[in-house]
């Protein structure tokens, strides 16, 4: 790779464009870390979308959050151009669509940007911007996709995944006494975005029953949307009488406190899986069709320029037990059997529930 010099003037205001999914958006963090590192006295901003702003809460990081609609009208994009257009010296942008190229476009004279291979539409994009790298959506960790564009400015690479913080936890801890009174208790996150991510019910069913049966309490996690608390609801009514249901409850920063706390998370391929691994805490990771060189979660602690994660097969990595789905075809890299997202996976129906309790007993040993 072509080794790039120091910006010849220090930026004094960058701006980061992430307009991407809730997981992708924490993946961006340690860009975000090491600018600070880098530029200690620099006024950092990050254009994200509205909907995934809270995964950035607290973070020291950032100066600004500037939110922009997944699907902006014309009195957004007036909004949006009033902060952005020629505010910055810096502008890095860590996606190849138009709409995230375009504001880079606006916002800064200087630019880094990730472009599509030339082979892909867009590759015309890297005559716009003064510093580029090609997008490699198969065989490098999202993180480390992000940190390459480091290398385009000369800038240290930080490893550490930030994750969202609470100001007054005390609040949180007289609101669940669970967190105050020396419980151990574990966190099951059932219902990922889409369904072609889903284990089975009767697969969460037996796993907590198990880990019950342990001596954890359980505790369930979800977002806001009805159809996800009706099923995270569904599967409270079948566990023990005294397992705990958040769904739908909790912020973010709120849940993340709440995960610094377990002794045990188990959750599939989800932005809340990222954000458990994120804390530290052992973390079972349930995966079926999506590749894990490019989409497992992040390990605690681990700091090289190397991806985690093999393609194939159930791992092991710092705080992650990863396990994989079974099928020839894994990872196939699409949305399901049927190449939809509210499609099943047949590699994650047939995921055996011995293979996660297997799993639960190693990470518990490791306690």
């Amino acid at each position: 790779m072509k080794t790039y010099p120091p910006l010849e003037k220090e930026p004094k205001k960058i701006l980061v464009i992430a307009m991407q999914y809730l997981g992708d958006v924490l993946l961006t963090t340690p860009l975000f870390h090491s600018l600070r590192m880098a530029y200690p006295n620099a006024q950092l901003d990050v254009l994200v979308y509205s909907n995934t702003a809270s995964i950035l809460e607290g973070n020291q990081d950032i100066n600004h959050i500037i939110t922009t609609a997944n699907r902006p009208k014309t009195a957004d994009y007036i909004k949006l151009g009033q902060q952005i257009i020629r505010r910055y010296d810096l502008a890095v942008v860590t996606q190849t669509g138009d709409r995230p190229f375009l504001y880079g476009l606006l916002a800064a004279k200087m630019r880094v940007s990730v472009v599509p291979q030339k082979i892909n539409k867009g590759w015309w994009k890297r005559f716009f911007v003064q510093r580029w790298i090609e997008f490699d959506n198969i065989n490098t960790h999202t993180v480390l996709q992000h940190l390459k564009l480091l290398d385009l400015i000369n800038v240290k690479s930080s490893y550490s995944v930030v994750a969202p913080q609470i100001k007054d936890s005390q609040s949180l801890e007289q609101q669940f006494n669970f967190l105050v009174d020396n419980v151990n208790f574990a966190v099951l996150h059932t219902h990922p975005q889409w369904t072609y991510k889903q284990w089975t019910v009767e697969g969460w069913l037996q796993v907590g029953r198990y880990l019950n049966g342990l001596g954890l309490k359980l505790v369930l996690s979800g977002g806001p949307f009805n159809d996800e608390i009706n099923y995270v609801k569904n599967i409270q009514n079948q566990l023990p009488k005294d397992t705990i249901n958040l769904a739908g409850k909790l912020s973010l920063a709120q849940l993340t406190y709440i995960l610094s706390k377990a002794k045990l998370y188990i959750g599939p391929d989800t932005g809340i899986t990222h954000l458990a691994a994120a804390t530290g805490i052992p973390v079972i990771a349930l995966y079926g069709p999506t590749n894990p060189v490019k989409w497992a979660p992040w390990p605690f602690g681990y700091a090289q320029n190397t991806n985690p994660f093999n393609k194939i097969g159930s791992q092991h990595v710092n705080n992650i037990s990863f396990i994989q789905g079974k099928g020839e075809c894994v990872p196939c890299y699409l949305e399901g059997c049927q190449k939809h997202q509210q499609s099943r996976s047949q590699c994650l129906d047939t995921l055996l529930s011995e293979e996660v309790k297997s799993a639960v007993n190693q990470m518990l040993k490791l306690l």
